[in-house]
Parts: C-alpha cells; structure tokens; sequence
C-alpha cells in the first residue's frame, strides 16, 4: 500500500502544476515514474503467474477489474482534491461531467473495451509464454502506435524518427535474445501454449496501439480533466471486465470466491496495474504515446538488470550490451531535431 499512495502522491504533484509552465520537466518525471512502474509491473506479473503455491491461483479476470475499480478510487481522489477538499464540488464535477455528458462519456467505451481485452490479454501472454518471447514480441506496440498516431491524429515524423523506431526494435530484440544458457523446460511451454500466447500478445500488441492513440485523440480534443476521463474509462472497464469474469470465470468463481487466490503479490501486481493506467494518461498528456513506447522499452533493459544482480536468473551478453546501446541511441534520436540550415541574416 504504500507504493500506492506514493504513486498517488507523485499524481498529485501533476494535477497540482497542470497550470504552471513546469510541462517539460513533468513530461520527463510522468516517464521515469512510468518505466519504475512497468518495471515492478512485468516483475511480480510474471512472478504471480509461475508461482507455484497450494490451493487455486488467482483469476486473471477478476484482477483486472479490481484494478479498474482502484483506479476509479484514486481519480475521484484526485478529483476531490482539485475541488479543494469539498464533497459537494465533488459531486457537482462528477454530475456535471459525466452525467450531464453522456455522449462524452460514451466516447470512452470502445477504448475501455478495447483496454480490458488487452489487460486479459497480458495475463494470458505471460501465462503462456517465456518471459524473453513476450517483451521481445510485445514491442510491437510501438510500430502499431506511430502507425495510428500518424493515421488517426494526422502526426507528422521526420525521418530520424522512423529510423529511431526501426533501431529501437532491432535494440529491444537484441536486448532479449534468448541465450544459450536459458533452460527452457518443454514440457513446460508446448506448441499449443506458444501459439496461445503469441496471438495474445500480437492482438494485444494492436489494441494498445489503436486504444493509446483514440485515447490521446479524446483527451486533446477535449477539456475535461484527464483523471474524469479516466473515471469514465474505469466504469466502462469495470463493466466489460465483469462480463468476462462471469462468461469465462463464473464457476470457478461460484465455486472458490472471486477473491480466490489472492495473496500480497497479487495485490501488488493489481495496484501496479491500476497506477498504470493513471501513469501512462499522465503520459498521454505531457508527452505521447511513442514516448511511452520508449519508457517501457527502457524499462525492460532495468528489468533484464535486475532479473541477472537480484533474481540471478539472466546472464547478459555482449548482444545485450549491443542492444542497450541501440534502445538508448533510439530514444535520444527520437528528440532530436536537426535545425534547418539558411543563410545567415545580413545586417
């Protein structure tokens, strides 16, 4: 819990400059608190999903939606605060904007949707797949949000921006390359599981792309808090991962609880995910999508560093050198921008 407030407190600190001529030193800090979170989130995730302890294992379904409830929870505290404190500007803000609104709020739907199939999707993935083949393949999202960001928000990138993403997936499959000395237990990971999970992390991988970039589209065409937009995305999320808890889930959980499972990692890596969302909206508004591509690319270079001095589970090679030199070359190529040459004035 205290990771959450601390996170929460961080958000304050965002809602508290929005208004101040801080957007550029909020654009960084919205990224570094991004890759620490994506960091722990692909950590214990993974982590949760292999452990083996006795009884049934937690439902993927039912954490999603428990995240997007915490996630609501925290914007209407965020919310309470910008309206200093007081429940009846609190309540007037949530009926003027979002009951008073309904087509403003309906907008949210298809991204909800779209997001509650992709956090179904992650769980899947990684339930399937080897840590490496995921991170590797889930950099995708990056390509499938310049695409649409380019179609959908008219984004013009310059040629060292495209070269920057081409060096930026050839430096993120170096970095997780799959060595010699990673045991690989067959029986563990067949054929059918493989394929499973590939096409989870490939559709997820398209998803994000579209429901990042029609978020971005919403949130800068509008004038709503983003943190109300985000209570919005959690209703339409909380009901569309309802629905998937009781038409995939609904005897096991019938049978063992909703709640089934659960431990402290598994609260962890919920409250790591319900942040998220509030993290990346940060993102979305003081910088962009691509820019979230690159914070989760470095991080998982961070998580790769520490699966090999804390897990002891990774032995880098000089191909992960070469490709963390390749994602650090590609992000700082990304921002550059090459100032036209002219002839100078004449006095």
């Amino acid at each position: 819990m205290f990771l959450y407030f601390l996170i929460l407190f961080a958000l304050f600190v965002f809602q508290a400059n929005e208004d101040k001529t801080m957007s550029a030193n909020l654009k960084y800090l919205s990224l570094g608190i991004l890759v620490f979170q994506t960091t722990s989130l692909v950590l214990t995730m993974r982590y949760s999903r292999t452990l083996k302890e006795e009884g049934p294992r937690y439902l993927s379904s039912t954490a999603v939606v428990v995240a997007e409830l915490l996630k609501i929870m925290a914007c209407i505290l965020l919310v309470y605060k910008d309206s200093k404190c007081s429940l009846r500007a609190l309540n007037r803000i949530l009926h003027d904007e979002i009951l008073n609104k309904p087509m403003e709020t309906l907008k949210l739907a298809i991204p909800s949707g779209i997001y509650t199939l992709q956090n179904n999707l992650l769980y899947v993935a990684l339930s399937n797949l080897d840590a490496a083949t995921y991170q590797v393949t889930y950099q995708l999202k990056i390509l499938t949000t310049a695409l649409f960001s380019v179609s959908m928000l008219s984004k013009k990138l310059g040629v060292y921006q495209w070269l920057s993403l081409v060096i930026l997936m050839t430096g993120v499959a170096f970095v997780q390359w799959p060595s010699d000395s990673q045991e690989l237990d067959p029986k563990e990971l067949s054929a059918g599981s493989q394929f499973v999970g590939l096409m989870a992390v490939l559709t997820a991988c398209f998803s994000s792309g579209f429901a990042g970039v029609y978020f971005e589209k919403i949130l800068k065409e509008t004038k709503q808090s983003v943190w109300i937009r985000n209570i919005q995305l959690g209703f339409f999320g909380s009901i569309f991962g309802l629905m998937g808890v009781y038409i995939y889930d609904g005897e096991l959980v019938s049978k063992n609880g909703f709640f089934q499972g659960y431990n402290r990692l598994t609260w962890i890596v919920v409250i790591l995910q319900a942040l998220g969302g509030l993290v990346i909206a940060a993102v979305i508004k003081y910088a962009d999508n691509i820019l979230k591509g690159f914070a989760t690319s470095l991080s998982i270079i961070l998580s790769t560093l520490i699966s090999y001095f804390w897990l002891q589970d990774f032995v880098p090679t000089s191909v992960f050198f070469l490709g963390a030199i390749l994602v650090i070359t590609a992000t700082f190529l990304y921002g550059y921008d090459p100032k036209p040459t002219g002839n100078p004035t004449k006095a």
